[in-house]
């Protein structure tokens, strides 16, 4: 990757990305693009950043024609619980926004990245050390679309030759962007409200295990996937990645080694309980550590700590 064109810049992963990736490449070769414009957010002010609809093909086109990337990072999409609101709106999106970046891809060469999710998976695919190939039968659209979206990019690469990356990201967790309509995000808001009122109403019920990643590790596995020798990728666009796997009540017991009087309660949301329930426990990530060499650096116990540390600076909390 010399000069990259990023989409969905702004959202939990974009926000981070962008900043990770001009201190590897440099302010000018990472242009950051977003429906919205926001002056707060560092993606829109330390480097290059346009405004882009991903649904209008033509746009994002005279964007990489203006800008000449050789790498197109593609994260534009709307989130599991928002797709179950808005499913027609989840396929307009997060379908027509990948097939428009896809033919750009072809037509100029460009490598490419998107992720995928452990949403992808569903009832049927087994619950333990899902495997890196499986049974794939989502319930949910934001489901649907994920494995259409690997279909779809192993079909390019096949078809025409794109260099297509991706992984299935697990719940990523971050003390610098605010969830954004995700089942996981209830172990984002959870150090939130730790801090900020010594309690938490988790919508997810006790026992529901579910894989999950700090976001530090989320974004050196994009790099180091980009980076990796092609020809040891034999999965490509798809690849099981996590940090570590638990339950509500783990990362409260997690939190109260460090604020002993953490209370959590629960007010279950039937929707998101039920897209917890068809995804994964935990997955296998053997072959991306095999293929590319993916290793993760936090566990449960580090990443709480340094959640915990980082927010009290961010929320101005003394002691």
């Amino acid at each position: 990757m010399k000069k990259i064109l990023l989409t969905g810049s702004l959202g939990q992963i974009g926000s981070e990305l962008v900043l990770r990736l001009r201190e590897e490449y440099g302010n000018d070769n990472v242009i950051a693009t977003d429906i919205r414009r926001d002056e707060n957010n560092k993606a829109c002010t330390d480097g290059p950043f346009e405004l882009l609809d991903v649904t209008k093909g033509e746009d994002m086109a005279a964007l990489v024609q203006k800008h000449r990337p050789d790498t197109m990072i593609h994260l534009a999409a709307l989130l599991s619980a928002v797709c179950e609101a808005k499913p027609q709106l989840a396929w307009a999106i997060n379908m027509g926004g990948l097939v428009n970046a896809l033919e750009l891809a072809r037509e100029y060469q460009l490598q490419f990245f998107t992720p995928s999710s452990i949403g992808a998976f569903g009832p049927s695919t087994p619950k333990d050390l899902t495997p890196q190939v499986t049974i794939q039968r989502p319930n949910t659209m934001y489901g649907v679309t994920k494995v259409s979206g690997e279909l779809l990019c192993d079909y390019y690469f096949k078809k025409f030759g794109v260099d297509t990356r991706g992984v299935r990201f697990p719940g990523l967790i971050s003390y610098v962007a605010p969830p954004g309509g995700g089942t996981t995000d209830y172990a984002v808001d959870i150090y939130y409200e730790a801090l900020l009122k010594g309690e938490y109403t988790s919508f997810i019920k006790e026992g529901t295990k579910m894989d999950m990643m700090y976001m530090p590790d989320a974004l050196n596995a994009v790099i180091q996937l980009m980076e990796a020798d092609p020809a040891k990728l034999k999965n490509r666009n798809a690849f099981n990645i996590s940090g570590m796997s638990f339950a509500p009540e783990e990362i409260a017991q997690e939190i109260k080694k460090h604020l002993p009087s953490f209370q959590m309660k629960y007010d279950v949301d039937p929707i998101r309980q039920g897209i917890a329930d068809s995804w994964p426990n935990s997955i296998d990530v053997q072959c991306a550590k095999d293929e590319w060499g993916f290793r993760a650096q936090y566990d449960l116990a580090a990443m709480t700590k340094d959640m915990l540390d980082k927010l009290r600076i961010k929320l101005n909390i003394q002691g």
